[in-house]
């Protein structure tokens, strides 16, 4: 069994978009640790925001699960490209899609080049997210509510 980080952890903060190569200790995101069964082999997937976080942990999860992946991610070019690394490293499929998924067109986009480069699509994770941190909940702005 693999040896997780314990706490106390580094104080820490970057500047957004965050790189998960910066960060410390490294998150889990099942590189190590998570061995697939083929319960999605032969399945297609669509992952919004899999260059990193939770995206990540999924598109790798899909792939040791027998599943191809086009990652669709922001513009966290080097995380993507660790992502699409270990999904080919399970044997599956990556394609690269950046872009910014609130324009309806890259949207579009996205469905079609699954669609051409996949083969079509089995499922679709719509993970991509916006984070920032603030001291207190009085400190959120409209603006910030509405992303």
């Amino acid at each position: 069994m693999n040896e997780h980080p314990k706490p106390p952890f580094p104080k820490q903060q970057q500047p957004m978009p965050g790189r998960t190569a910066e960060m410390r200790p490294a998150p889990d995101h099942g590189e190590r640790s998570y061995r697939g069964c083929g319960r999605l082999s032969g399945k297609k997937a669509i992952i919004t925001g899999a260059d990193s976080g939770i995206g990540r942990a999924v598109a790798i999860a899909y792939a040791r699960e027998g599943a191809d992946v086009l990652i669709a991610y922001l513009n966290e070019h080097e995380d993507a490209q660790a992502t699409q690394r270990l999904v080919e490293e399970a044997g599956r499929k990556a394609i690269l899609v950046p872009g910014d998924i609130q324009s309806a067109k890259h949207c579009r986009d996205i469905v079609e080049k699954g669609v051409s480069e996949l083969g079509g699509i089995d499922i679709l994770v719509n993970n991509a997210a916006h984070q920032a941190t603030f001291k207190s909940i009085d400190d959120i702005s409209d603006e910030e509510w509405e992303l």
